[in-house]
């Protein structure tokens, strides 16, 4: 069975491993801010298509932005996927 938790720590670690890629920055964790990290509009269109391609789920860009670590990010993904909203 998966737990809440454990659903959280797997969306935080891919997001995680999103910012990465788009950010080109290996050392960004998942309490990372993404526009201190240099984030922009087009990291954050290559981070939704990564959860796209990942969850086969559509994440607003907007939500990037209103949740720039991906800790953040995870939680809200997580409700939104709970929810069946998205």
């Amino acid at each position: 069975m998966t737990t809440p938790n454990s659903v959280r720590t797997d969306l935080t670690t891919l997001i995680t491993g999103l910012y990465r890629q788009a950010l080109a920055d290996p050392a960004i964790g998942p309490d990372c801010d993404f526009f201190e990290a240099g984030g922009d509009s087009l990291a954050a269109f290559q981070i939704t298509a990564g959860l796209q391609e990942e969850l086969g789920v559509d994440v607003p860009v907007a939500l990037v932005f209103s949740y720039p670590a991906p800790a953040d990010l995870a939680a809200a993904v997580e409700a939104d996927l709970a929810e069946g909203v998205r």
